[in-house]
């Protein structure tokens, strides 16, 4: 048997276990990878983390660091001394980071201090403001990477404007994967009844802390979805709820709302799949919306998922309530669908291309 390369994955967010049940797949394929997993901690509600790891089939995590919520500062000094010690006592040969969380940027800074290669997969995505935490996050990450995986041209075009050339790769967007193998695993009547679901009706999720910790924006999204002519299922993440009881605005919940507790990959991708619309600040719905050629509301400010702005399929509304409203009247979706997110053979090309650089 030929050398092994070890790498770490780290995770530590919901999106994030999505990704790496796609790329931990394909690096099971191949003999010449062995990887360890590292759970940060950071999303440490079950129905955000652990029930993902079972339902998804990732291979378990063989440290969980248990950082939980606290400030960004603190939560990535917590995984830097914590993480230091894992690469003493497992030294990779790579390590591998996500997306745009702390637990990205804190493995990301880990790497570079210890001289060990590091691949960034969705990198290159930008929001251009950096009083966004995860656009800080990406600049960090991105500064020090040494395999840059971009799920689209827009982020090999941003990298290239940064002067990042050098092992960059297009890769499609791996999340995506997941769909492209098992959509066996969506499932439309037994939902509908489940939720009590009649009809049309939307797809709703909010988190980002942008409009979660300002009362006045989540509270003109609450108003304008509560007027939507039609059923809204809104799986409320444990951060959403928390802020509608420290703002008092549970009254702003609409009849029309159905609230229900966070969901997994596959009952999220089943109501998804057969609504007529999706209100998200979530770049995970964004993405997957547009794979099911449902229109999408953004309720961000920006996201950085432009190709499916340039085909129609979403547009940004931001936190402004008439915005939403009008859209929620309006929008309709897009006029051409060119699969610009992937087509399902990510982790074939990430897999293929670290091989190819592990063994120079």
């Amino acid at each position: 048997m030929s050398k092994q390369h070890h790498i770490i994955t780290v995770v530590g967010a919901r999106p994030q276990f999505v990704k790496a049940a796609a790329l931990s797949r394909a690096f099971a394929k191949n003999e010449k990878i062995k990887e360890t997993i590292v759970h940060s901690g950071q999303h440490y509600d079950h129905n955000l983390s652990g029930g993902f790891f079972a339902e998804l089939d990732i291979p378990q995590p063989k440290y969980n660091l248990d950082i939980g919520s606290m400030p960004h500062n603190k939560m990535i000094g917590h995984f830097l001394i914590a993480f230091d010690d894992i690469i003493d006592d497992e030294q990779p040969d790579m390590i591998l980071v996500y997306g745009d969380t702390n637990t990205t940027a804190a493995a990301a800074i880990a790497a570079a201090k210890r001289n060990i290669p590091l691949v960034h997969v969705e990198a290159g995505l930008r929001e251009w403001d950096k009083s966004i935490p995860e656009e800080v996050n990406k600049l960090l990450t991105d500064s020090v990477t040494d395999l840059y995986f971009s799920p689209t041209q827009t982020g090999v075009d941003n990298l290239t404007k940064l002067g990042i050339t050098k092992h960059v790769y297009l890769t499609g967007d791996i999340s995506l994967d997941l769909l492209y193998m098992d959509t066996k695993y969506i499932d439309e009547e037994g939902l509908r009844s489940k939720y009590y679901l009649i009809g049309d009706y939307a797809f709703m999720t909010c988190h980002r802390d942008a409009n979660t910790s300002d009362s006045s924006k989540l509270r003109a999204i609450l108003t304008a979805v509560s007027q939507y002519n039609g059923q809204v299922i809104f799986p409320m993440h444990p951060r959403t709820k928390a802020a509608i009881l420290k703002f008092g605005l549970g009254s702003l919940i609409g009849k029309n709302m159905i609230i229900i507790e966070p969901l997994g990959f596959w009952e999220t991708q089943s109501l998804l799949r057969y609504a007529s619309l999706a209100i998200t600040d979530s770049g995970g719905i964004i993405k997957e919306a547009y794979f099911h050629k449902v229109p999408g509301i953004i309720i961000d400010r920006q996201t950085e998922w432009i190709e499916t702005l340039d085909e129609g399929w979403n547009i940004v509304t931001g936190p402004d309530e008439n915005k939403i409203k009008e859209q929620l009247i309006n929008h309709k979706g897009g006029i051409t669908h060119t699969n610009a997110l992937g087509d399902g053979r990510c982790g074939e090309r990430i897999t293929d291309t670290i091989i190819r650089y592990l063994s120079q």
